[in-house]
C-alpha cells in the first residue's frame, strides 16, 4: 500500500469524522449548554463558538482537498469512471469548503456585525435576520454535500487501496 494512498485516505476520512462530530454533536451541543443558563444573548455566544469551530472544520477540509487533488494523478486507478467520480468528488470538497468559508461564513460575520446588537435580540422579520438565517441554511448544506462527496471519495480511495492487495 502506498504511503500517499495510505495518507490520503486516513486524512479524509478524519475529516469526515471531525465534520460529523462538529454537526451532530458539537454545534447543537454549544446551543443547549449555553441556552440551558438563561443567558440573554446565549444565540450569539453560541454562534460565535460555533463560528469559530466551523471555520477549522472548513479551512481543514479545504487544505485536505488541495492535497487530495494535489496527489489524485499519483493514485488515480485504472477506472475512468471511478476515477472521474473521485475527482468531481475531490472538486466538491474544495468547493463547498472553501465557498462555506470564504463567502458564506464571511457574509454572516458581516450580518452580524450589520445588526448592531445581538442576534438574539435583533427581531425575527428584521431584513439582516433573514438574510443570516438563509445563510445559515446555505451553510449546513455546503457542509452536508462536502461530507457526502467526501465519503464516496473514501469508498473510491478504499476500493482502490483493496486492489491493490
Amino acid at each position: 500500500m502506498s504511503l500517499i494512498k495510505f495518507t490520503r485516505l486516513v486524512l479524509l476520512s478524519m475529516w469526515i469524522g471531525a465534520a460529523l462530530f462538529f454537526g451532530a454533536v458539537v454545534a447543537p451541543s454549544i446551543f443547549l449548554v449555553l441556552r440551558s443558563f438563561d443567558l440573554a444573548n446565549y444565540g450569539e455566544i453560541a454562534g460565535s463558538i460555533v463560528t469559530r469551530t466551523l471555520s477549522v472544520v472548513n479551512i481543514a477540509g479545504f487544505i485536505i482537498g488541495l492535497f487530495l487533488l494535489l496527489t489524485f494523478f499519483a493514485s488515480a486507478g485504472k477506472s475512468r469512471v471511478a476515477n472521474w467520480i473521485q475527482l468531481a468528488g475531490i472538486l466538491v470538497i474544495i468547493a463547498a469548503t472553501g465557498i462555506g468559508q470564504w463567502w458564506i461564513a464571511a457574509r454572516m460575520r458581516a450580518l452580524r456585525v450589520a445588526m448592531v446588537l445581538p442576534i438574539d435580540q435583533v427581531r425575527p422579520d428584521d431584513p439582516h435576520r433573514l438574510e443570516f438565517n438563509t445563510l445559515h441554511g446555505y451553510s449546513v448544506n455546503a457542509l452536508g454535500l462536502a461530507m457526502i462527496a467526501a465519503l464516496i471519495t473514501v469508498v473510491l480511495i478504499s476500493r482502490r487501496l483493496r486492489t491493490l492487495n
